[in-house]
């Protein structure tokens, strides 16, 4: 077999491996070690740094909060070191420009302060403020095929979708950039979905091969730690058209929503013409996205809910989950409203966390740089 054909071999076998961190099996793995982590943060959360983070591509919404942020703050409560990254620099992935990218990173810190992401506790940082972190897409580029980032889930999907528009670089590397942000800091664990298992595993290789191929500053661990996926248990929210909740859809019930806006919103919700309400994922996914969401907003069963709505039909259903989501929403809308009218306050703790980050960055960077040769 010639080198190059070796080379193909083991990128398709990698890349299969890479296919298969979503099979039954490795589900059920990454399931129980998720329930060995939550075990671990129970008895010391102290051994362990968490990393996640979103795109300022709009305003954050109900489908966040009940979908992450939550438990964020849970995680940051309970003692997990923890790191929140506003990736500024995955706009640009796939789109011709950034818009008001500083607004929304503004926006996107606002909302974290406000639902209780304590910047004493967390650091939240942006991605281009941090230099040592994005050199390290360098060496992990050279760690990554071709043939692994077009096999990759995200980016094949991406790519089937630009019906033959060019893929960016950035949107093709996309998940060795993932890979940065999470090896940068050494983080042990991120809160993942089960689609994107995928891009965890792929980090882990990327941090396997840095390893193999360049070795060790300290003979007794490796540079890079193998960071486990803590499978989130998150509620999926829909949108108020029973689709997927989305900023581009225009479908949300933003944080920064006012009750009469939020009102608004869900009296446009989607629903049908049964008046008896009755909570069938299956059979009436749009009712009962709404009485799931009632529900999680008033800590009730969405089934209750529905047997005391009875037959008020869909307008009883959506003013009993209007107040309810206003009321529990109304102390995050105040804080929130506050932060506003302090603009110093949330650029300083971006300015505090930029600097923590940075520190941490260059000191990664250092340790790659020692464990490949390169200082000069």
């Amino acid at each position: 077999m010639t080198e190059q054909a070796g080379t193909d071999a083991l990128d398709v076998a990698i890349a299969d491996a890479l296919a298969a961190s979503t099979s039954d099996a490795s589900l059920r793995r990454s399931e129980q070690r998720s329930s060995q982590i939550e075990e671990q943060i129970a008895r010391d959360p102290s051994v362990f740094r968490m990393l996640t983070g979103d795109r300022p591509t709009g305003h954050l919404h109900v489908g966040h909060y009940f979908g992450s942020l939550a438990n964020r703050v849970r995680l940051q409560d309970a003692g997990v070191e923890t790191l929140v990254l506003i990736a500024d620099y995955q706009v640009i992935a796939d789109r011709d420009g950034t818009g008001p990218i500083a607004e929304r990173v503004h926006s996107l810190a606002t909302d974290y302060l406000s639902v209780g992401i304590d910047p004493a506790r967390t650091t939240i940082f942006a991605h281009s403020q941090v230099p040592a972190l994005n050199q390290l897409m360098l060496p992990f580029l050279s760690l990554v095929s071709d043939s692994e980032l077009y096999r990759n889930p995200t980016v094949k999907a991406e790519h089937d979708a630009t019906e033959g528009r060019p893929m960016s670089g950035l949107l093709l590397t996309y998940p060795v950039h993932q890979a940065a942000d999470i090896l940068f800091c050494k983080a042990t664990i991120v809160p993942v979905g089960k689609d994107q298992l995928p891009h965890l595993e792929q980090t882990r290789v990327i941090a396997r091969r840095f390893d193999e191929r360049y070795g060790r500053v300290d003979p007794a661990r490796p540079v890079f730690p193998q960071a486990d996926a803590l499978l989130s248990a998150g509620s999926l929210v829909l949108g108020m058209d029973g689709t997927k909740m989305s900023k581009s859809k225009g479908n949300t019930i933003e944080l920064r929503m006012t009750a009469d806006e939020t009102a608004k919103v869900i009296r446009k919700a989607v629903t049908d013409s049964n008046r008896m309400i009755t909570y069938d994922p299956v059979g009436r996914p749009e009712v009962s996205n709404l009485l799931m969401l009632a529900g999680l907003c008033s800590d009730r069963d969405p089934v209750a809910i529905a047997d005391e709505i009875g037959d008020g039909g869909g307008g009883g259903l959506k003013r009993y989950l209007t107040e309810a989501l206003n009321e529990m929403f109304a102390p995050i809308r105040a804080r929130r409203a506050e932060l506003e009218r302090d603009p110093g306050h949330v650029a300083a703790v971006l300015r505090e966390g930029n600097e923590r980050a940075n520190a941490i960055a260059d000191a990664t960077l250092a340790e790659v740089r020692e464990a490949m040769g390169m200082v000069y």
